[in-house]
């Protein structure tokens, strides 16, 4: 009997995807069997030559999504490497910390484009091509501050909680075509954008203290959850954030 985790045969476009959460997560889906468009702000190809090395079709595009010409180019180069996107992972994601006091508009505009903006017309363009053949995956990369406010980082946790949100509404008008969204919420995984955290003994101390795993994520702690979501197993779940973070919520 083929496994419910078997992915073969379909075709995956992973924004994000040559470092931390996107490398694991597109590495997990070429494992299960999918083909993948990795997209990144620079030509990154060492992600592309590992998913290769797997047996999979790797495609790489190098755009900043934060702009409608930029997600346009991503749904377009999916259609022409593969002819389909089965999968979209909406990992792409940018920070920035300052006090709510001195906090940029350019600041908040820049991470709303990124982080929520892009997110939605990504999902869109996938769900006029997953809408024709009545299959689809959308997983959107949220948050723990999908959940919570943070601290220093007003504009990331608005888009997160975007992010959740958009999931949800997307779900409620998708599920019928036989697409499922569905987000899943890191918590503190050992990333880049989690570096200045990791690098504060005080902030380290704290986040640490309170994880009941009593361990910081990693980025393939995520792979799991994202091939669950990205597979027949999931589908009947629609419009869930699947909280992976060590227990934090629950503490």
């Amino acid at each position: 009997m083929k496994s419910p985790f078997d992915l073969s045969g379909k075709s995956a476009v992973v924004t994000g995807a040559s470092t931390g959460i996107g490398r694991a997560v597109t590495l997990a889906l070429a494992s299960a069997g999918a083909d993948i468009l990795l997209v990144d702000h620079s030509k990154k190809e060492d992600t592309a030559k590992e998913v290769q090395a797997l047996g999979r079709k790797a495609a790489v595009i190098a755009v900043d999504l934060d702009n409608m010409e930029s997600v346009r180019k991503v749904a377009d180069k999916a259609m022409v490497e593969f002819g389909k996107i089965d999968i979209l992972v909406n990992n792409a994601g940018i920070i920035r910390r300052n006090p709510i006091v001195d906090f940029t508009e350019k600041d908040w505009d820049d991470v709303m484009a990124v982080n929520a903006k892009a997110v939605f017309f990504l999902a869109q363009a996938a769900a006029r091509d997953m809408i024709k053949r009545k299959s689809g995956k959308i997983i959107n990369i949220a948050s723990l501050l999908s959940f919570q406010g943070g601290i220093l980082v007003p504009s990331y946790a608005a888009s997160k909680g975007a992010v959740a949100q958009v999931t949800k509404a997307m779900a409620n008008e998708l599920a019928q075509h036989g697409i499922n969204v569905n987000a899943i919420a890191p918590g503190y995984i050992e990333t880049n954008n989690t570096k200045s955290l990791r690098e504060d003994p005080v902030r380290f101390k704290a986040i640490l203290d309170r994880i009941p795993a009593a361990r910081w994520g990693k980025p393939e702690d995520l792979q799991g959850a994202v091939v669950f979501l990205a597979s027949s197993a999931s589908d009947y779940v629609n419009g869930h954030v699947l909280a992976v973070d060590g227990g934090w919520l629950a503490r």
